[in-house]
């Protein structure tokens, strides 16, 4: 098979070149083509003719996405939509990256693929726009929502933790706040598979089991052997200038339709802290 990744430089990029070994990958960083540009998308599009477009490639500074809207929905809206528009007219097949920003937080049980988007930010607008824009130009085409990702190799919550943790005795993090942390190396293996399954629709695809920040960083503290005490507070002590969902835990019914598990947070958290060594 040979795929496309756009996006190949960021964390799940990275994840996807060391993960997708067996099929023919041409990795795309901003260099190689400005998804913001459609001359650009067609033309590198039309070289590589692939059979599969995986589209990775986003602005995800949530908080700086409130203060550039523009710039938000001409990359993750737009930049998507160019590269939708050349997948049709090379016939190809094509997966998107999207988020748990999609849907308000305000639900107390695991979100269904088809649960109503009501985003709350402008991040989760850009991508929810960036959604319902697809589905029209290539019904086909598969939408991967996804939460909480990490991974070696970028900027990602465990790592500013144990960052601070190395200076700092103790540690406050938010503890209402509830989802689902995903190893880049999981999803990425996850992607792969449904490009294979021929997945189509939107499908949630998080590590199994859910936590709230503060849990997931007394693991990441534990985990590493340090002594930095975790204390729990909440949101409204860390005031940031996009909302964050308060529950986004995505339920796992549409990945398990194709046949696609992924293992616990907690296990492949120790993964991730082994290979950070």
């Amino acid at each position: 098979m040979r795929v496309t990744v756009f996006g190949a430089t960021g964390l799940l990029g990275k994840a996807l070149m060391q993960e997708w070994k067996h099929d023919e990958v041409i990795p795309l960083g901003s260099k190689d083509a400005d998804i913001r540009d459609a001359g650009q998308v067609a033309a590198v599009v039309q070289r590589s003719r692939p059979e599969w477009i995986v589209l990775s490639a986003a602005y995800t500074d949530v908080d700086g996405c409130e203060s550039n809207r523009e710039l938000a929905f001409a990359v993750n809206c737009q930049g998507a939509v160019n590269v939708a528009h050349a997948a049709r007219e090379n016939g190809a097949r094509l997966l998107f990256l999207s988020t748990d920003y999609v849907f308000d937080g305000l639900s107390t049980t695991p979100y269904e693929s088809d649960h109503p988007r009501a985003p709350r930010s402008v991040y989760g607008r850009s991508k929810a726009d960036a959604e319902v824009q697809l589905l029209d130009i290539l019904p086909g085409c598969c939408i991967v929502r996804t939460s909480w990702l990490f991974g070696v190799g970028g900027k990602c919550f465990p790592d500013t933790i144990l960052k601070l943790a190395a200076s700092r005795q103790q540690l406050d993090v938010v503890d209402d706040q509830r989802g689902s942390p995903t190893h880049a190396r999981d999803l990425a293996r996850a992607i792969m598979q449904l490009c294979h399954r021929d997945a189509s629709g939107i499908v949630h695809v998080t590590n199994a089991g859910d936590c709230s920040w503060y849990e997931f960083a007394r693991a990441i503290v534990a985990g590493a052997g340090l002594k930095t005490i975790i204390q729990p507070t909440t949101s409204d002590k860390f005031v940031r200038p996009a909302e964050r969902p308060k529950y986004s835990v995505l339920s796992p019914k549409s990945r398990e339709h194709y046949g696609v598990s992924m293992p616990g947070w907690q296990e492949t958290l120790q993964d991730y802290l082994s290979a950070r060594i």
